[in-house]
Parts: structure tokens; C-alpha cells; sequence
């Protein structure tokens, strides 16, 4: 544990940097920047269902701050309406996701609180949480590029998780403690298009050996995720993007996809 902790901090240092300028409150925000924060609705088309998000602007109380909360419901109707052939997929909700997130307008730090629930069974739980804290520093530009590293801890808690020795444990429990780092980079390609590539690094940190060795598996107790996607802005509130999230076990073909259409309220 103490060598992985070791590793998020020297992996931390990455994050300082000069920020970018952000446009002043009202006014129509770069919806290709990951630290921007607006009033927005958005829903996507996935192979496992239909995605639903929304999320709201509000006043930190500090003028050099700017905060939103975004909530998402993921995998509705995934057997009606999503093309993957997968035997969990049901017409009922897969996840929810629900995010708190405040930027510094000054120095383009951001921290963000994260939580997750799968209603999916895993190898240590039959329902999960995922909840995390993680700091977000923009680095100056690089010509077309932009690069935001994260690092951040969470918990994961279970529900009827599965003890070591096999016996389940009813109810919600905490399952144990994790870490991760990554960024979110950039390309923009012209005005109207970007590329977006989201590599992260997630390992536990403590816990059940059950959780410690197969969160992320079997036999698991770390994982490599990455994401792409393809975004187009059709109007300076209204965009299209192509999603893809895979990671060191799961092929690029066998990942999640989807389309997601984001407006700006």
C-alpha cells in the first residue's frame, strides 16, 4: 500500500501549472473544455441502452470560484434499444452516476466528488459504489493540445458484498479503499471538431483481500482504462460526440460505445 501511495503522490506533481482564461459568467461557455462549467442536458445512444444527463450551474460563494452538479442514469432500455449482446442487459437501469464539480476561474484547478452506483453483480459485491475526491490542474496549451492531469482517492462499498472465506455479508458495507490517477487531454483539430483521449489508472488500496485482488477482475487489484472520443460542435450550445471506454483487459471492439448529444442551457 505504502509503495502505491508513493506513486499517486510523485504522479500529483503533474497537475501544477498555469491555467487558462475562462469566459465570464453568462456567457456561452468552450463546451470542448474539460474544467468549463454550464447548465446542460444531454442524452447518449449506447449499446447497452440509453443515457440520460443533466446538470446544473450554482453560486460557490466565492467569485473566483464556479461549481455544477451533473447527474446521469445509464443503460435504460438496454435490451429494446442497445446493440450489445450482453446476458446482464435488462430494460431497466444499469448505473447512476452523480458528479459535484468547482473550478477555479483564476488558476484553472478544479476538484471534483464522483460517486457511482452499479446496480450490475461484480466478483466482490452484488451492487457497487465507487466514490472519490480527485483535484484537476489545466496545464498552459501546447499549440493544439491541452493536457488536465487528476489524481484522486475513494472508497468502494457493496451491496451483499462476498467475504473472503466465500459467505456473503447482507446489507451495504465498505469494501475497501482505492486510488487514481490520469488526464483528460485534448486535440483540437479545427474550431468545430476535437479529439479527446482520457487514459486513468485505478488500483486499490486497502480492503478485503476479496476486494483488493479482484476488484478490477480476476485476479486484479489494478487496472488501465482508457477513453476516446470524436466531438463535433454543430452550434456553440449544441454538440455530437463518439465515445469509446476500454481498458488493458477488454479489447477497443468489446468496450462500451456510444453517441451522446450535449446542449447548453
Amino acid at each position: 500500500m505504502i509503495k502505491k501511495l508513493a506513486t499517486l503522490i510523485g504522479l500529483v506533481g503533474l497537475g501544477l501549472g498555469t491555467a487558462q482564461v475562462f469566459a465570464a459568467d453568462g456567457e456561452v461557455q468552450d463546451m470542448s473544455d474539460p474544467l468549463a462549467i454550464y447548465t446542460q442536458a444531454g442524452f447518449g445512444l449506447t449499446d447497452k441502452g440509453l443515457n440520460l444527463k443533466v446538470g446544473q450551474t450554482y453560486d460557490t460563494g466565492d467569485a473566483a470560484t464556479a461549481g455544477m452538479n451533473i447527474i446521469e442514469i445509464k443503460g435504460i432500455y438496454g435490451d429494446a434499444l442497445g446493440w450489445r449482446g450482453d446476458a446482464q442487459t435488462t430494460d431497466s437501469v444499469d448505473s447512476f452516476r452523480i458528479r459535484n464539480f468547482k473550478t477555479n476561474l483564476t488558476n484553472g484547478r478544479a476538484v471534483q466528488l464522483d460517486a457511482s452506483y452499479s446496480l450490475k453483480p461484480n466478483l466482490v459485491s452484488e451492487e457497487s459504489a465507487d466514490v472519490s475526491y480527485s483535484i484537476i490542474q489545466a496545464l498552459p496549451a501546447m499549440g493544439r493540445f491541452n493536457f488536465y492531469p487528476l489524481a484522486g482517492v475513494g472508497t468502494s462499498l457493496g451491496n451483499n458484498t462476498i467475504e473472503d472465506d466465500g459467505t456473503t455479508d447482507s446489507g451495504y458495507s465498505i469494501m475497501g479503499f482505492y486510488g487514481l490517477v490520469g488526464m483528460y487531454s485534448k486535440l483540437a483539430v479545427t474550431d468545430k471538431i476535437w479529439i479527446n483521449y482520457n487514459p486513468f489508472w485505478l488500483t486499490t488500496l486497502s480492503g478485503s483481500d476479496n476486494y483488493e485482488d479482484n476488484y478490477y477482475g480476476q485476479g486484479n487489484d489494478n487496472v488501465l482504462t482508457h477513453e476516446f472520443a470524436l466531438s463535433y460542435q454543430i452550434t456553440p450550445r449544441f454538440n455530437v460526440r463518439y465515445f469509446a471506454n476500454w481498458n488493458e483487459n477488454v479489447d477497443f471492439m468489446d468496450g462500451d460505445q456510444r453517441i451522446e448529444f450535449n446542449y447548453q442551457l
